[in-house]
């Protein structure tokens, strides 16, 4: 058998599922047009941890990361633990925001330097792992809010002001090199470790999002990285970015769609759920013949045992026929009726069952014989 086409299916379905099934359906795409909008933009609203390289709030440092890429840095951030992933020395390593870097992290972030890689540690505190290897060793609260180039060093080329959110700076810079400063007030050091560099910045606000595109803050960054086309890698582990597995790697956008479709498709199956019963009929179902309609109608006006009141509807439908084939009055008197039916070409009888009450089953019979006469002179 032959299936129907979508069209006639859908048209067959009761108007309750169909407004379901609508309804389900412009819920999944409201939802599904929401997810790409957010794949493209990144979200409707700004958000993320401070200083992570994914966060578009303005603590974070999503616009650093598209600098850095739209000037030639692959970026790529690392959410596994430091100890876990091979660091590449031809690359730069940032750690930005509250630094929590385990010992075996530490030492494979130094092995990183040693081996020629570039460390830029953006932190509100000092380290282990910046006594280590910057030799900064004491983090202060006084501010350095507009600070500018102390030696002439390939980190500050091209900045000539540096604007911070006046979070805190280094008051003792220990072995490192100082190279921005507000006053008596150290931003940022710059340290050679081995083959590597270390760039030491007191106040992860410089690169956040809101102060990037002020004074030189942008040039600095630039020129921290190191030179043009030298892959950047943000760790993001230490901002709750680990390693997603699973549905977990799913948004959570596409999965609330996912239901929603499950839901749409289940009670589509529901609606045609005969297709899991009983095979399809060969022919489709006809209704009953006529006979059998008029029978059945028959048999409940005889229950009513009320033919008078039964026949009344028959009897108006009949009379209102004769009074406009022979043109009278709506209201004219019974006879007028009976002369008008008579030269209709009604016999005496069926004049009779229309205009009295029916009483017995030969006047019902009279009664429909007169309509049907009727109905067929008008045709």
């Amino acid at each position: 058998m032959t299936a129907a086409p979508p069209v006639e299916r859908w048209r067959a379905l009761r108007p309750a599922t169909r407004r379901v099934l609508g309804a389900a359906a412009a819920i999944l795409a409201v939802n599904g047009a929401l997810a790409g909008l957010e794949a493209v933009t990144g979200g409707a609203e700004p958000g993320g941890p401070a200083s992570s390289s994914y966060a578009t709030a303005p603590e974070g440092m999503a616009a650093l990361a598209q600098l850095l890429a739209d000037r030639g840095h692959p970026v790529r951030r690392l959410r596994a633990g430091l100890a876990d992933i091979d660091l590449d020395p031809a690359a730069t390593l940032v750690l930005a925001g509250s630094i929590a870097v385990t010992p075996p992290e530490g030492e494979a972030v130094a092995r990183f330097v040693e081996a020629g890689g570039r460390l830029v540690v953006a932190a509100d505190a000092p380290s282990p792992l910046l006594r280590r290897l910057a030799g900064t060793e004491r983090w202060s609260t006084e501010p350095a809010r507009r600070a500018t180039p102390l030696v002439p060093v390939p980190e500050v080329d091209g900045v000539t002001t540096v604007t911070s959110g006046g979070f805190g700076s280094w008051s003792d810079p220990g072995a490192s090199l100082p190279v921005l400063a507000a006053g008596g007030a150290t931003l940022a050091t710059v340290t050679a470790a081995g083959r590597g560099r270390v760039v030491a910045v007191a106040d992860p606000s410089v690169w956040q999002n809101r102060l990037l595109g002020q004074a030189d803050n942008a040039a600095f960054a630039l020129a921290a990285v190191g030179e043009r086309g030298r892959p950047v890698e943000f760790a993001e582990a230490h901002h709750g970015y680990g390693r997603s597995r699973g549905p977990g790697v799913v948004p959570w956008r596409w999965r609330w769609a996912a239901g929603v479709a499950l839901v749409a498709a289940s009670v589509a199956v529901w609606s045609r759920g005969r297709r899991f019963g009983p095979p399809e009929d060969a022919e489709r179902e006809l209704p009953p013949a006529r006979r059998a309609y008029v029978d059945a109608v028959a048999a409940s006006l005889v229950r009513t045992r009320r033919p008078a009141e039964s026949l009344a509807p028959l009897q108006d439908a009949a009379r209102r026929r004769v009074t406009a084939r022979a043109g009278l009055a709506s209201d004219a008197g019974p006879d007028d009726l009976r002369r008008a039916a008579a030269g209709l070409g009604l016999e005496p009888a069926d004049v009779d069952a229309l205009l009295r009450p029916a009483t017995t089953d030969d006047d019902v019979l009279a009664a429909g014989r007169a309509l049907a006469r009727l109905e067929a002179a008008g045709r």
